[in-house]
């Protein structure tokens, strides 16, 4: 069992994660602690803000929606959708096993993506919160999220400010542009918590809004 770690604490060691079986070890434990002692007591704001992206930016059209590393659901608590509009995506078995006791999602599906996956469905729009950061996906898995989507797919993607510039992401999205497989980027940088005073309270995200092409 993971030892009592302070909310701080369990931020530093999701971000020193470095491999997918990392990940799944790390988050074996860390799914009990995440809403209550992670999530509530930092302020974590991530998920509603990419929520309000969606809301934003959507269309009729732009359903279902596939929520990319959803762990223990917060951003379909935020999106507030019908329970058969949403699905979603983790590589860890604990953390979907918390958003399925909540009854947030029309299907749960454990993916690992850093490989080849077959998608379950088609999807009209594609979300993500706090998958895109320090120790977890860098830009590459992007290109994959399109086979996700539906022609014209609405995505709204959060990637943590310092990892899209440290693993290239702008590079990644103009080579995405350049090829027609995406239409330009919008890109708004958002904080991450809400009390900018706290332990990595100025963290921030850049959410990136594009859809396929």
């Amino acid at each position: 069992m993971m030892k009592k770690r302070t909310p701080t604490e369990l931020l530093q060691g999701a971000y020193a994660i470095e491999t997918p079986k990392d990940n799944l070890d790390y988050y074996e434990d860390f799914a009990d602690h995440y809403d209550a002692e992670f999530a509530k007591k930092l302020g974590y704001i991530y998920p509603a803000v990419i929520a309000e992206f969606y809301h934003k930016h959507a269309e009729p059209a732009d359903r279902p929606v596939a929520d990319i590393g959803c762990g223990t659901g917060l951003v379909a608590e935020a999106m507030n959708l019908p329970k058969d509009i949403i699905h979603g995506f983790d590589i860890s078995p604990d953390m979907l096993e918390k958003s399925r006791r909540k009854g947030l999602y029309a299907g749960l599906h454990t993916v690992d993506l850093t490989a080849p996956f077959t998608p379950p469905a088609v999807f009209g729009a594609v979300v993500s919160a706090g998958t895109f950061t320090h120790g977890h996906l860098g830009p590459d898995p992007l290109k994959n999220l399109l086979a996700l989507a539906a022609p014209n797919a609405l995505f709204c993607i959060g990637v943590n400010a310092q990892h899209y510039v440290a693993k290239g992401f702008g590079p990644a999205l103009d080579a995405m542009r350049s090829q027609g497989l995406i239409s330009p980027p919008l890109l708004e940088t958002v904080p991450i918590f809400s009390d900018p005073n706290s332990p990595h309270g100025k963290d921030q995200a850049n959410v990136l809004v594009y859809r396929k092409t």
